[in-house]
């Protein structure tokens, strides 16, 4: 019987913290959008996760590449003869 005096106390600080946690998240906009999660997962994210030089195939990577040795060959100054 001395444990209920004990439990008391404690299933009463439990319920209080329950209910601040509760109201906490309802304050802070914990519930304000339940929909938008349920759909996100028909959205394709898939090439966000991808970098992009894994977009591109060995052919516009070796395009790309050469762009890149003419781009840099322009910009180097010409020499005096």
């Amino acid at each position: 019987m001395e444990i209920v005096i004990l439990l008391i106390p404690i299933a009463l600080i439990l319920t209080g913290i329950a209910f601040w946690a509760f109201f906490w998240s309802v304050k802070t906009g914990q519930f304000d959008d339940l929909d938008a999660p349920a759909h996100s997962i028909l959205y394709d994210d898939d090439e966000e996760l991808i970098p992009e030089d894994a977009r591109l195939s060995a052919e516009e990577k070796a395009t790309a590449q050469a762009l890149e040795k003419v781009a840099e060959q322009d910009n180097k100054p010409a020499r005096d003869a």
